[in-house]
């Protein structure tokens, strides 16, 4: 990793370089690489000098609270990185075990970020509402918020968390916010069958996601919890339900509506396998 950090800064211009220390994933975890390195102190110690020396940018990481359920070690490891140079932590609450079960740990979240001073230590987990990320910083010693699936189920929270309000943003909005991904997409993978297809998967794999959300004027308790699963309902017109749907089909008529009719024989896994199109 040193040498592509070092490909890195020779090359490209970037604001920062991340160690992933979180990736949960059996194929990468098994092979000592994300989350594997919270096992190989040493080799994770050697990788984030190295990164360190070469780099003119600043060198981050971000990890989980540990391997194992209930068994935290975040906060055993976090002083090494603190003192092998690193600029900054990110720590999600959870642990590799439990994946997205269960809620984020800010107790534990809190602790580390205490130990590890005066670097900063970025909280992360739970957080899909201004409330959300104002409680996170207002109540443990963290010194910012990162927000990953939060952005997923509502890209638009970074607007919410800016302007301290709840947005119930109408479907066609929702909807303009879907072309620019596909405007976007086609002009990073083309616009041939490949790339619109490429292009396809990536909305169905994001639209898996975005199906979570709950419009605020339909919600009788604001705001939405993430871990929160709606059940059926209607929306307030044709599109805001379609959008609601839980139903990988529902998600295919979406991608229609901004790339095409998908191909002959297609078909489409979410990676978290709830369900299946073919």
């Amino acid at each position: 990793m040193t040498k592509c950090a070092e490909l890195l800064n020779q090359t490209i211009d970037v604001d920062f370089v991340d160690i992933n220390v979180g990736c949960p994933i059996d194929l990468v975890y098994q092979k000592g690489a994300g989350c594997g390195l919270m096992h190989r102190l040493t080799k994770l110690e050697q990788i984030a000098r190295g990164m360190v020396y070469v780099l003119d940018v600043p060198v981050t990481a971000k990890l989980r609270t540990g391997v194992h359920e209930k068994i935290n070690i975040a906060h055993k490891i976090l002083p090494h990185l603190r003192d092998c140079g690193l600029s900054l932590i990110t720590l999600h609450g959870r642990s590799r075990e439990q994946r997205y079960s269960k809620l984020a740990d800010w107790d534990y979240i809190d602790y580390c970020a205490q130990v590890v001073k005066p670097m900063p230590l970025f909280g992360n987990g739970d957080i899909l509402s201004f409330e959300d990320a104002n409680r996170a910083k207002t109540t443990t010693a963290v010194s910012g918020v990162m927000i990953a699936r939060g952005a997923l189920i509502k890209p638009w929270l970074f607007t919410e968390i800016k302007e301290q309000r709840h947005w119930d943003i109408s479907s066609q909005e929702r909807f303009e916010v879907l072309r620019d991904y596909s405007n976007y997409a086609l002009e990073h993978w083309g616009s041939d069958t490949q790339g619109v297809e490429k292009s396809r998967r990536f909305l169905l794999e994001w639209l898996s996601f975005l199906c979570r959300y709950i419009p605020v004027g339909l919600l009788k308790h604001v705001p939405q919890k993430i871990n929160e699963r709606p059940p059926y309902y209607l929306g307030r017109d044709y599109l805001e339900t379609l959008m609601a749907s839980q139903n990988v089909c529902d998600w295919i008529k979406l991608s229609e509506m901004l790339l095409g009719p998908v191909p002959p024989n297609f078909t489409f896994v979410p990676k978290h396998k709830a369900n299946s199109f073919k």
